[in-house]
């Protein structure tokens, strides 16, 4: 063996010795355990009016089926470059459809017009004359709404629970008349 190599091969051995005796004495050094934060009780809130609020929803299967009827009136009407939201009364997307050919705005717009209508509980094409064009912050300037035709409420028992707005016709009655062949089929679903 030459004598770089005895040297290389010396030093290799002496710092694997090094190593292990610092592995050696890291593992014979003990370290205190921590203990587990203490766990925060869950408190049970008593179901009653006072303290929850119970709430209506779409189901997902209504949902689904008012989106298609929405989109097969306006494919019937030969719009089919539209795209139809079903949102519940917060904005949250229940179903949104797609038509062939629509644009990436229309999405945007089918889900502002159904938030606006479930927020407001009114269909966007009659809200969108209780704007004022006097320059003065007036209810258009809210986020996430979209004061133009095509958006209609879904009601139980007189109470907006959900908006179902379409977006992408030439023509924001058009869209609306979509929107209300979605709400209409399911409209009597429960009776």
């Amino acid at each position: 063996m030459k004598k770089s190599s005895k040297m290389f091969a010396s030093a290799a051995v002496g710092a694997l010795v090094l190593t292990g005796g610092i592995t050696a004495v890291a593992n014979a050094v003990t370290v205190p355990q921590q203990s587990a934060p203490a766990a925060v009780p869950a408190v049970d809130v008593a179901a009653n009016p006072e303290t929850v609020v119970s709430q209506n929803r779409i189901s997902v299967g209504a949902s689904a089926d008012a989106v298609k009827a929405a989109l097969a009136k306006c494919q019937a009407d030969k719009l089919p470059f539209v795209t139809v939201a079903l949102v519940d009364r917060f904005g949250t997307v229940q179903a949104l459809l797609r038509g062939d050919n629509a644009a990436e705005h229309t999405i945007e717009a089918a889900k502002q017009k159904a938030y606006t209508a479930a927020a407001f509980g009114a269909p966007t094409s009659e809200l969108a004359g209780r704007i004022s064009g006097n320059g003065k912050p007036s209810i258009a300037d809210l986020p996430g709404t979209l004061f133009l035709p095509g958006g209609v409420p879904l009601k139980v028992n007189g109470v907006s629970v959900a908006g179902i707005g379409v977006g992408g016709a030439p023509d924001g009655m058009l869209d609306e008349a979509c929107a209300t062949a979605g709400a209409e089929a399911i409209a009597g679903a429960a009776k």
